[in-house]
């Protein structure tokens, strides 16, 4: 079993920071943070797959295909195609754990 120490990943002032957590050929985990205001432009993969987008931290919203906002805060789970358009708006410092299945 592999352990990882997720909440000791940094943030970044520049852009959010993305850190590959787990690769497989079952699926992949991320995790993303995010300080206030910074943004992951809504994006689509052209593949079959699953995204799971789970809120450890912080308040923002989830953004979809025609403006679509859906509010996220802590504990929140997002599950969609990974063909489905998807981005995130950072409200407060957040933290976002990703899993693609299978990965990219």
């Amino acid at each position: 079993m592999k352990k990882i120490e997720i909440l000791e990943n940094q943030f970044s002032d520049k852009n959010f920071k993305m850190n590959l957590l787990h690769e497989s050929e079952n699926f992949k985990i991320i995790n993303f943070n995010f300080k206030k205001g910074q943004i992951l432009p809504v994006h689509s993969h052209d593949i079959d797959g699953e995204l799971s987008l789970l809120v450890l931290e912080g308040e923002g919203k989830f953004l979809g295909a025609d403006n679509l906002e859906s509010p996220a805060k802590t504990g929140d789970l997002f599950i969609s195609l990974i063909s489905e358009p998807h981005g995130m708006k950072a409200e407060t410092d957040m933290r976002i754990l990703i899993t693609i299945a299978p990965p990219l």
